[in-house]
């Protein structure tokens, strides 16, 4: 079993936060599979205004289960609006563990125990499709290529060693987000994964890689889109020409 330091309250140390948008049928299942793997993790479920009801079904389950908490906001502001709302609640209850979780099923929650295990010596860990024994199940090739596309497109631009840093299934120790500048991450859509990962290793921290298998969800609709896309890939462009810069600049005031 996961053993982690408690908290400075003596609450439990892990809270995995959980975005929603109408995600009413995957809630419960992914909720209770998550207990039957670490029965002492709390979760947030931040749910974003979802029409079908999602949010007053985690209501529900919360009232029932007191390792459950509910964060409504009142408009579908994005992924990263989502996180940084779920980090922020975590940090103040004082958790020393804040995992990233997709509510669709997509990331197993079985996997959970081996990303916890692997902070021990690392900072961030991300559940990553492409590295030795990770991989994806029920994919287009259209997604694969996408994603394959966006990681290595990240690498290059961005001189950073992560296979996955595109993944959304991660375990943050407090201190990286105690450490980072929050209110400047304005990546909205699947971007928010590549910023965050990218903030945290120029930031010094340790990042490291388990392989888990994403399964794409069976019930629901992929919030995947082609704006999400444009968006990761002009902003990382960016990112990477300013990056370049200040490389070259550091080097001509050496020389």
């Amino acid at each position: 079993m996961v053993q982690a330091p408690r908290g400075a309250q003596g609450i439990d140390p892990v809270l995995v936060v959980i975005p929603t948008y109408n995600e009413r049928e995957n809630l419960g299942p992914i909720l209770a599979r998550l207990h039957g793997a670490l029965p002492e993790v709390h979760a947030l479920v931040v749910d974003d205004g979802s029409p079908d009801g999602t949010g007053e079904l985690a209501d529900e389950l919360a009232a029932a289960n007191e390792k459950i908490h509910v964060m409504h906001r009142t408009e579908k502001a994005g992924l990263g609006a989502a996180y940084v709302a779920g980090f922020r609640w975590g940090l103040a209850k004082e958790y020393a563990t804040i995992v990233e979780m997709d509510a669709d099923g997509s990331h197993a929650p079985e996997d959970l125990p081996r990303i916890l295990d692997a902070l021990g010596g690392a900072d961030l860990v991300i559940g990553s499709r492409y590295v030795p024994g990770g991989g994806s199940v029920n994919w287009p090739a259209s997604r694969k290529l996408i994603s394959r596309g966006g990681n290595i497109y990240s690498q290059l631009a961005l001189g950073v060693k992560i296979k996955d840093i595109t993944a959304g299934f991660r375990a943050y120790r407090r201190e990286v987000l105690e450490k980072l500048p929050l209110d400047e991450v304005a990546s909205r859509g699947y971007c928010f994964q590549i910023d965050l990962g990218w903030r945290t290793l120029r930031a010094g921290f340790e990042v490291v890689e388990v392989p888990i298998t994403f399964t794409e969800r069976e019930i629901g609709e992929s919030k995947m889109s082609s704006s999400i896309v444009l968006e990761a890939m002009l902003q990382v462009g960016k990112w990477g020409i300013r990056h370049r810069l200040q490389q070259l600049r550091r080097l001509f005031k050496r020389g």
